[in-house]
């Protein structure tokens, strides 16, 4: 082999190497940060093919997308002097790859400890200030919108922007849980003996309404039965006085057999009278007409 072909192929394997070294791929979801020697040179962000100096240039990538960290559950104090155990986790975004490297190193998570720290110290200021009730309520939100804007206000410095802070999971410390469960047992029998109490009371009122009603209902159907009993005795007796003006005679010897009816039927009466007593005269000769 002639020394032309092997200066060649040293001159491609050494093209290879440098085109190798010297040229990287940035992908959509990356940032790059070019290092020379240790100290930043440039930042690139558009992706495709880039050229870097072989051997004294390093490229260190940086995730554009957002980027989760959960903390560590940490007791609160809170504005209602409660205690809480409060879970968060973090979303944040690399704005600033050179920022991010100068102030924390490489590494997309090299942040975290810090990230922690400052959101930790957050959320206790703000939960300082609010009550339990709030925290478990819509109010949250407020709440975590508060959180994130001082996070913020702490990141520029940093070359990351806060996306979200959100709380995960929020618990009593386990020494304060049986007090509250035994506060809660006894605000619901409180609640339970209130209801029955009211209940009672309804139904007393129900019933007394009920006596009530019943009794005017049965005062007026008595009355009603006496006003009609009056009516039809007086028609009644209207009736016997008009029969007798007719015909006394008649009506006489009416009347005294209806009282034989009522008093003799059945066989059961007992009348302690003399023979000729007048009661008895229809029973021993019929009656005459007057003046036969």
């Amino acid at each position: 082999m002639s020394r032309s072909v092997i200066a060649l192929i040293a001159l491609a394997i050494v093209l290879l190497v440098l085109a190798d070294s010297s040229l990287f791929i940035v992908d959509q979801t990356q940032q790059m940060l070019i290092t020379q020697f240790g100290d930043p040179i440039r930042v690139i962000t558009q992706p495709g093919l880039h050229v870097k100096k072989p051997f004294v240039q390093e490229v260190i990538p940086f995730d554009k997308r957002l980027l989760g960290v959960e903390l560590p559950g940490e007791e609160v104090i809170l504005g209602d002097q409660r205690r809480l155990i409060v879970d968060s986790f973090v979303i944040f975004r690399i704005k600033d790859p050179l920022r991010y490297y100068q102030a924390v190193g490489s590494g997309d998570f090299a942040i975290q400890t810090r990230l922690s720290s400052i959101v930790t110290g957050s959320l206790r200021r703000v939960l300082g200030n609010n009550t339990l009730s709030q925290v478990l309520s819509l109010d949250r939100d407020r709440i975590m919108a508060t959180i994130r804007s001082e996070v913020n206000a702490e990141m520029p410095g940093f070359g990351v922007s806060i996306e979200d802070v959100r709380i995960r999971r929020a618990d009593l410390p386990q020494e304060n849980t049986q007090a509250i469960l035994q506060r809660m047992q006894s605000e619901r029998q409180r609640v339970a003996a209130l209801a029955r109490a009211e209940g009672a009371e309804a139904s007393a009122k129900i019933r007394a309404d009920a006596d009530r009603e019943r009794t005017v209902l049965l005062a007026e159907a008595n009355a009603t039965a006496d006003r009609l009993r009056g009516e039809g005795e007086a028609e009644a007796t209207g009736i016997y006085a008009k029969a007798f003006t007719q015909d006394p005679w008649f009506f006489g010897i009416w009347r005294t057999l209806q009282g034989y009816r009522d008093a003799l039927a059945g066989g059961a009466a007992r009348l302690v009278i003399t023979p000729d007593n007048d009661y008895l005269r229809y029973l021993q000769a019929p009656p005459k007409p007057p003046g036969q």
